[in-house]
């Protein structure tokens, strides 16, 4: 019977009986010779020719008659000089020479040394399987009691001692490396060459425990080989590559070392040759190469490069490092670009536009006046201004794009985009205007080339670039200023859009914010109401020379700024004015009208030598006009003399002058004739004004954006509401917690005014040493927190309220 036979051999054991006398006087030397002769023949491959049966026996015998320890270690030196046979016979010619360079042929020496290992632990665990059959019984019964290894475990151990060791060890070891390194170099390799040595270093264990060759003797020295490629192969990618192809590399990398990992390496080793990967060319390269000149993440940034900020992104988040550096970068190119566009608004300071239209579009009939040009009037502001918030809304969407396609919506990039968005924008003084004036631009009437959905789509970005503005209450001031010319000058897009507008900032700021701008389109409508009611009234009585029609406003509703303008009417003017006075008092009483002309226009018919046209202006413009009415074509006014006349004061009345006779609509001569009005210029009626159209409407020039003078102005009113604001936002809380230290009270006085502006520690610290002289608050004796004080209010020392209404 064949000793490979299994199912034969347990079919044996069970008719085996116990040996016969004949068989028991067999001595132990010819039994130990018989079996060691068959064991030789298994090792020479000759297992077929013997019988599994009388070789079982000859070791049952053995450890029968107590011979068990001789039958063991006899078969162990047998199974020795069968291996140290092999590796004379297999091993040793196949070391590698060391004396080539080529690397086809060191793959080739280094795969010829693996197989031959392979070939054999193949031939000596075939060996050892066969013996384990024959000596099953000295497994079961010697070794558990004399507490020796069982024959395959010996077997292995005697591999372990007889193959892995100098110089077998060093040079397989060497062999592997040098089969990783030409891989790594581009060539091809055979894998499973290299699968099949590691299978066998995992098989071998260190003393029987749970560490084995592969891990002790093999892993160490990939991963220090590796150690010293990676290092020298990130400062080589340094120096050779840009950002986009070092990432590829790097990614490159990763994959075939992931790849090296699962196709013959142990996989447990993945996990720290990844780390020295991460190490020497992510870590420590992260800054050098996303602040790459001229390929860097600025570089992507510009060009649109989605695949390589995505790459970037999957690799940095390997590192823990990689995240804060991307942030920082991703932050400092915000800034970058936002301090770009801040720069290049700094040249909007000063300067005028047209209400309606365009002061420069002058007539080229007079080459003087046309010779003056542009530059006499300062920088288009208005359209610089409008730029401004138009370039920070497209680089909105352009870092809202690189987030979403490239960075995955990762919440801690967004928050770094955000917090450079926010820096940037209130870095520019002027942001809250300018947002401002880019949502009147695309609120107002008659706006060209846009849908009402895009107009709307517009104001939602629009929104999310006024959440950056920490000045919200800037922003408010400015605001209701355009709103209030677009309602009382009929400019508005629709009635839909402007409350549409208004919900949108009520959900970012709450009510209060908008409650003062509800108000204006509540007097709107309240003014239509009467004025329908005045027309019915005038059809009784006799009605005035001229047509009015009046804007009733509340003033705590409307901006205070349009109040401080006034004039002296003419006499038809002030009889149609106390026409309207008479209705109005005759239905309201307790209150008191203040006429604005800065907010009215007009619609007159004026004769010229040629003909007759309609010309829509300003009320300012008539009063003026007026004054012409009865001149002849030679005589001429004064600066001083219209100033005198009408009292305007003299910024309006330069704007309204500059408006007749300097702009694409000469109703007026200037003398002498110039772009900029003077006090000591003088003006006549034009009477030989020609135009095709036959309605004129005469653009007002206005300071679109504020001059330095009036941003100081502003900024002054503002920071006297925050005075008041302050004071209102400490009392309340006092009142409600009636006692706080110091730092809580600036705490909650900051968060609670956060959503309107950024409170000045310096100044809530003012603020509360005049409430303590005011007797609102007391400082407790440890000097670092305050108490509320109860005030008894005295009823008759409070006014009655007058509700003041302008027209």
């Amino acid at each position: 019977m064949a000793v490979g036979d299994k199912r034969s051999v347990k079919q044996k054991l069970l008719v085996i009986d116990k040996p016969s006398q004949h068989e028991s006087e067999v001595s132990l030397d010819e039994t130990w010779s018989r079996l060691s002769t068959n064991i030789r023949e298994i090792h020479n491959q000759n297992a077929s020719n013997l019988s599994f049966e009388e070789n079982y026996r000859y070791a049952y015998n053995m450890v029968l008659y107590k011979n068990g320890g001789i039958l063991y270690k006899g078969v162990c030196q047998l199974v020795a000089e069968n291996i140290d046979r092999l590796a004379q016979s297999e091993l040793v010619p196949a070391f590698p020479s060391g004396s080539s360079k080529d690397p086809v042929q060191q793959s080739q020496e280094g795969e010829s040394l693996l197989k031959a290992l392979r070939r054999v632990w193949d031939d000596h665990t075939g060996n050892m399987l066969k013996l384990r059959d024959i000596l099953k019984y000295m497994d079961r019964v010697y070794t558990k009691a004399a507490d020796v290894p069982e024959i395959w475990d010996a077997g292995l151990d005697l591999f372990l001692k007889h193959i892995i060791r100098p110089p077998i060890q060093d040079h397989v070891t060497s062999a592997v490396l040098s089969l990783i390194q030409i891989e790594r170099d581009g060539y091809v390799i055979s894998r499973s060459v290299v699968k099949e040595c590691v299978d066998v270093l995992l098989q071998l264990s260190v003393d029987h425990d749970a560490k084995t060759v592969y891990k002790r003797d093999l892993e160490p020295a990939v991963l220090t080989a590796s150690e010293a490629f990676y290092s020298a192969e990130g400062k080589q990618l340094l120096e050779t590559c840009d950002a986009p192809e070092y990432l590829r590399r790097v990614e490159a990398r990763l994959d075939s070392e992931q790849a090296r990992t699962y196709h013959y390496l142990f996989s447990q080793t993945g996990d720290p040759l990844r780390k020295i990967l991460e190490r020497h060319l992510l870590t420590h390269n992260l800054s050098t190469v996303i602040g790459m000149p001229n390929s860097g993440l600025d570089v992507m940034v510009d060009l649109d490069k989605f695949d390589d900020l995505t790459r970037l992104y999957r690799l940095f988040l390997m590192v823990p490092s990689g995240l804060p550096t991307l942030r920082r970068s991703f932050k400092d190119s915000i800034l970058r670009r936002g301090r770009e566009i801040n720069l290049a608004s700094t040249s909007i300071d000063t300067g005028q536009d047209m209400d309606d239209g365009d002061l420069h579009d002058t007539e080229n009939t007079k080459g003087k006046d046309k010779g003056q040009g542009r530059t006499a009037m300062g920088p288009p502001t208005l359209t610089l201004a409008l730029k401004w918030v138009q370039t920070v809304l497209d680089l909105k969407d352009k870092f809202d794009c690189i987030w979403t396609r490239a960075f995955d919506n990762n919440r801690e990039v967004e928050s770094s985009l955000n917090e450079a968005f926010e820096d940037f924008i209130n870095l520019n003084e002027k942001a809250p205007e300018y947002i401002s004036l880019f949502i009147d631009e695309n609120l107002k009437k008659g706006l060209k080339g846009k849908t009402d959905m895009e107009v709307d789509a517009v104001l939602d970005k629009t929104i999310t670039v006024f959440r950056y503005i920490t000045e919200k209450d800037a922003f408010e001031r400015y605001y209701k200023n355009h709103l209030a010319k677009r309602l009382l000058l009929g400019r508005s897009v629709s009635d839909d859009a402007e409350r549409g507008m208004l919900a949108k900032l009520k959900v970012e700021c709450g009510y209060q914010f908008t409650q003062k701008l509800e108000g204006m389109f509540h007097d709107m409508k309240i003014s239509a109401d009467t004025m329908q009611a005045y027309r019915k009234y005038l059809e009784g009585v006799l009605a005035p020379e001229v047509e009015i029609s009046v804007t009733v406003m509340t003033s705590t509703f409307w901006p205070m700024s349009h109040s401080s303008a006034s004039c002296i009417f003419p006499e038809v003017l002030i009889r149609a004015c106390k026409s309207f006075e008479h209705f109005y008092f005759s239905r309201h009483s307790g209150r008191r009208l203040a006429w604005q002309p800065s907010l009215g226009n007009a619609d007159v018919r004026v004769q010229f030598k040629a003909r007759k046209h309609d010309v829509n202006v300003s009320t300012f413009a008539l009063v003026i006009l007026l004054l012409f009415e009865n001149l002849t074509d030679d005589e001429f006014l004064t600066y001083d003399e219209l100033k005198t006349a009408t009292s305007i004061p003299d910024t309006e009345l330069q704007r309204h002058l500059q408006s007749l006779a300097c702009a694409k609509f000469k109703i007026l001569k200037k003398h002498p004739p110039g772009r900029d009005v003077h006090p000591s210029d003088s003006f006549s009626f034009n009477n030989d004004f020609t135009c095709p159209m036959q309605k004129i409407k005469i653009s007002t020039v206005s300071a679109k954006v504020e001059t330095t003078k009036e941003r100081r102005e502003t900024r002054d009113r503002i920071e006297e509401e925050r005075h008041h604001q302050i004071e209102a936002c400490i009392v309340r809380i006092m009142k409600d917690r009636k006692h706080l230290t110091h730092n809580d009270l600036v705490n909650e006085v900051t968060r609670q005014l956060a959503s309107r502006f950024q409170p000045n520690p310096q100044n809530i610290k003012k603020r509360i040493e005049g409430l303590i002289d005011r007797e609102y608050l007391e400082r407790c004796e440890d000097r670092k927190s305050y108490n509320y004080l109860v005030r008894v209010c005295d009823l008759s020392a409070i006014p009655h309220l007058i509700v003041t209404v302008q027209a």
